[in-house]
């Protein structure tokens, strides 16, 4: 999911959009450029019981993986 160049509250509106159309137990790579995502997505995952598997910033870029729960 490509969330770079929005803005909070987006990234986690578009990540709660999308993580609906994974299966269970599939994994979603998000892409971001906030530095709040690296504050709420984590958050969003404990929320929903979802798995934050990974999360890595690279060139100004915040990288998460997110296995989706049940």
């Amino acid at each position: 999911m490509d969330a770079r160049g929005l803005f909070c509250p987006e990234p986690v509106m578009l990540l709660h959009n999308r993580i609906e159309e994974v299966s269970e137990g599939q994994i979603l790579k998000v892409v971001a450029t906030d530095p709040s995502t690296t504050r709420d997505i984590p958050r969003f995952c404990q929320f929903l019981n979802h798995e934050l598997l990974e999360s890595v910033e690279k060139d100004g870029e915040f990288l998460f993986f997110i296995r989706r729960g049940g």
